[in-house]
Order: structure tokens, then sequence, then C-alpha cells
């Protein structure tokens, strides 16, 4: 078996022209576009990476998107001050402070001080309980992308197996409660579960964010599994690496997530959806 792979280009590439789209009806009919406030603190390479692709997303679909540089040197209070004015900012409808910030700056005190209807990452207390209760609106951005590329396979997920590697609270929680929501049976495993070999082995979906190259074998990987990889690892030689073992898990496989390439762009592509989304909240 050679798997099938989810082009998260080519389908984060459709719902950017989608959103692109949804703007220009907007400009035609007289109305502002979505406002989109994206702030850096520092200069944290892979940041400034992240950031750099988040705003040129933005401009190709036609937001009104404020940049904010800010040195590594900025307080808390500080950047509290800011993400406070554009709170009140009408012409911002989400409000985006790339993590990690400074040690020094508090990231859960930042994530709360944004107001949760411009909470366009999905990470406010709110929106995470929202979508805990089955009453979703804005959602974290990677596992909300990760359901789109799920969707791509018209497999339906509903009572299938699913292993979550990875309960980090941006990424691996709520990935677990999107694909409940889905009506898949799911088990999140993480650094204190016991014989992970056997969970990833009997996974009709595996879906693993743990930030190690190749952590998991591909020969754990149940013949048909689909097999999201939502890693990704810069190896010594300098070549990009998941956490999954690629070569082997795409003989194993039917359908997989290439790295780079799979979970990265839907990811941008959410964030611009999320904007709409708060665009709209903010229009009712």
């Amino acid at each position: 078996m050679t798997a099938q792979l989810l082009d998260g280009k080519a389908i984060a590439a459709q719902r950017r022209t989608f959103v692109k789209q949804r703007v220009h009806d907007l400009r035609q009919h007289g109305q502002r576009p979505p406002g989109l406030a994206v702030v850096l603190i520092g200069n944290d390479p892979a940041s400034e990476v992240y950031v750099r692709n988040k705003r040129k997303a933005c401009e190709e679909v036609g937001f009104h998107s404020i940049a904010f540089d800010m040195p590594v040197s900025t307080t808390q209070a500080e950047l509290l001050d800011l993400i406070e004015s554009l709170n009140r900012d009408h012409r911002i409808d989400g409000i985006l402070v790339q993590l990690p910030v400074p040690i020094h700056i508090d990231t859960q005190t930042i994530i709360e001080a944004i107001h949760p209807t411009k909470d366009v990452d999905g990470f406010h207390p709110y929106n995470m309980g929202r979508l805990a209760i089955r009453q979703p609106i804005l959602r974290p951005c990677t596992p909300y992308g990760v359901m789109t590329l799920l969707a791509h396979t018209n497999i339906s997920l509903r009572g299938k197996d699913a292993v979550v590697v990875g309960a980090s609270n941006h990424v691996g929680r709520p990935m677990g409660l999107e694909l409940l929501l889905a009506g898949a049976t799911v088990t999140t495993c993480h650094s204190g579960t016991n014989n992970l070999q056997a969970h990833v082995e009997r996974a009709d979906i595996v879906v693993v964010a743990i930030g190690k190259a190749d952590f998991i074998p591909g020969t754990w990987i149940k013949p048909g599994a689909i097999v999201i990889d939502i890693g990704i690892n810069r190896r010594s030689d300098g070549s990009l690496s998941g956490d999954i073992e690629f070569k082997t898990a795409c003989q194993r496989a039917s359908w997989i997530t290439p790295v780079p390439g799979g979970v990265g762009p839907m990811t941008v592509a959410t964030l611009l959806e999320n904007t709409l989304v708060a665009y709209a909240h903010h229009n009712n």
C-alpha cells in the first residue's frame, strides 16, 4: 500500500481563495474588510517565519492587517496595554500574539487579555470551553485545520479509533475535542502513557504533535490508517522531518500528511477563516 498524500498546500490555497472571494464581496457591498492585528515580540527565527507567512496571507486575501514588531525588552504591562487598545479598536476583528513570548511575559495572562470574540488563535479559555461543550465559535487553528484535511478524505470519522500523541493546550487537547466532536473514539497519549506502541498500532487515525523527529516508527502504523503529522523538526543536516517516520508509514497508511506541506499551511488558512468568523460576529 502507498498512502495518498493530504496536500495541505493545495487545500489551504482553496480555503484562501474562498476567503479572498468573501472579502471581495464585502468590498463590493461597500463594507470594510476584516481586520487582523499580528503582534511579534523579539526576534525568534521560527516565530518570524510564521508571522511573515501570516502577514503575507492577509495581504493576499485583502485583509486590513496591522503589524506590531516589538523588542524583546517589551514588558508585560506594555503588551497588555497594546492588547487592550486593540480590543477597543472597531477596525480590528482578530488579535494574534505570536507564541512563544519572552520568558518574562506570562503566556496565559496574555491569552486571557485578548477579548474572546477577537481570539482568532482560539486559545482563550472561553473558546476552548465552547469547543469542549460542542458549541465552537473560534477554534484553535491547527486542530481545526487538521479537521479540514480529514474532510478531504471523504471518510466518516464516526466510530473510528483515533489516537492523539501529544497533550499540549494549543494542539493535542483541542485536537482530541475536535475528533470527539466528529464522533471518533479518542485516546490522548502523553509522556506518562504506558505502552504507547499498543495505542498507536490499533488506531484508525493517528495524529502526532510531539516535536521530536521520527518519534513514531512507521512500523507502528496500522495498515489503512489515516496519519496526520503535525510536527516539524530540523535535523542536524538541515533537512526537515515530522514526528512520524514517513518513509515506512506511507507504505502502510491510506492517507498521510507530508512534512512540510501538510498541516502547516492549513494553520494559516484557518487563521484567515477564523478572522472572517470574528468579522461576522462584530458586524451582527
